[in-house]
């Protein structure tokens, strides 16, 4: 018997594995017939699932953690099961920013947060940079990148933009800058308004961007519908990072009814291969988005931890306390358990130093070994959650 599910969603291509999972038949070969509802903001979302409207939802990575700590007008609480994917944003500024930069000798090398940073702040005065939700890991990031140059939270005015509305607010001079997922920073350059900057991998080379957000308890009290769900959203993604799969993955993404942009837009992200300028200067980024590979739907409790930490800092919170309640928000176990039988391995521990990988490493697993990526924060910070105030 095929049960239904109702399934929230931003288009956005990090979206993907949701669309992908119902379309490609993984859903149908798990018992599960997906109901997508699109939403125009992360807002409108979130109350989409408070509400029980959707069953769960595609949702940003601090969300479910903010709702945890109090954060937020809502009073109902989400976990995470699932990470969807690993990076899949990118920093972009107007053209009259963008001309300033190169005037004063920036070269938009798109792979050096600290010199594009710091030519940033020297050819910006007032700095208004839109994200799309004022709880995100866009908006994370960004302070964290800008504040570890020595940025005055005086100059910054980060605003709230849609996602699909942020290249007409940065056309339209209501926002200088912006940090935003694929494809709407391409959007940007393809109508002229801007320039890309930096991917946002460089400056957490495995940032995990958004989540399986369900209503707390949802997945112990539907064990059975949790693990389907969860599987086959686990192969849509394994579909998703295959190099042979994109180019059909970018035609089924931009179907009707989908993401409504061009399939070259898609096949960019999917492939790293980004048009930066209107002029057509292109520059590979390896990583740009990762929706499977080296355990990326794995929620690790210290990504949840970090994201806690930062939260606690920016609200006046108990840092090492505010660390321990985000931790438990990203569900390892439930994930273990529903992900075990599809025989593929997983990390050992459920923790780990965040940054501290340079380079792919062996790490325990629970068959022996498997690979992990780089997960370098740009200024080489590590993250410990057992020591948060570090």
């Amino acid at each position: 018997m095929t049960r239904t599910l109702r399934l929230g969603y931003v288009p956005l291509l990090d979206a993907a594995p949701l669309l992908l999972a119902e379309a490609l038949g993984f859903a149908e070969e798990e018992g599960l017939h997906l109901n997508l509802h699109p939403a125009p903001s992360w807002a409108s979302l979130r109350d989409m699932l408070a509400l029980s409207q959707v069953d769960a939802a595609q949702m940003l990575s601090p969300v479910p953690v903010a709702m945890a700590l109090g954060l937020g007008r809502s009073p109902t609480r989400f976990e995470a099961l699932s990470v969807l994917n690993l990076n899949g944003n990118v920093i972009g500024v107007s053209q009259d920013l963008a001309v300033r930069m190169r005037a004063q000798g920036h070269e938009f090398g798109f792979d050096d947060p600290r010199c594009a940073g710091l030519a940033l702040l020297a050819a910006a005065g007032q700095l208004r940079i839109g994200v799309p939700f004022a709880i995100s890991m866009h908006r994370e990031l960004v302070q964290y990148w800008l504040a570890a140059l020595g940025a005055d939270p005086a100059r910054l005015d980060i605003r709230t933009v849609p996602p699909p509305q942020m290249a007409a607010a940065l056309a339209a001079g209501d926002i200088d800058a912006f940090c935003v997922g694929e494809p709407w920073g391409s959007v940007a350059v393809e109508i002229g308004a801007g320039a890309l900057l930096l991917p946002g991998a460089a400056l957490w080379a495995s940032a995990p961007e958004k989540v399986l957000a369900t209503r707390l308890g949802w997945a112990e009290a539907e064990p059975g519908l949790a693990g389907a769900l969860l599987r086959a959203i686990w192969r849509a993604g394994r579909w998703l990072d295959a190099v042979e799969n994109h180019a059909v993955a970018s035609e089924l993404l931009t179907s009707p009814g989908r993401l409504t942009v061009s399939p070259d837009l898609i096949e960019r992200a999917l492939t790293g291969r980004m048009v930066i300028s209107l002029q057509g200067q292109e520059r590979q980024t390896d990583r740009l988005i990762v929706f499977h590979a080296g355990a990326a739907n794995f929620p690790w409790r210290s990504q949840a931890a970090w994201i806690g930490a930062a939260l606690a800092r920016r609200n006046g919170l108990d840092v090492a306390q505010t660390s321990k309640t985000a931790a438990a928000v990203f569900r390892s176990d439930l994930y273990r358990l529903h992900l075990r039988s599809t025989g593929t391995d997983l990390p050992a521990a459920s923790e780990k130093l965040e940054g501290a990988l340079a380079s792919s490493t062996a790490v325990a697993s629970e068959r022996g070994q498997m690979i992990l990526p780089a997960d370098r924060f740009f200024d080489a910070r590590i993250f410990d959650p057992s020591a948060p105030l570090r």
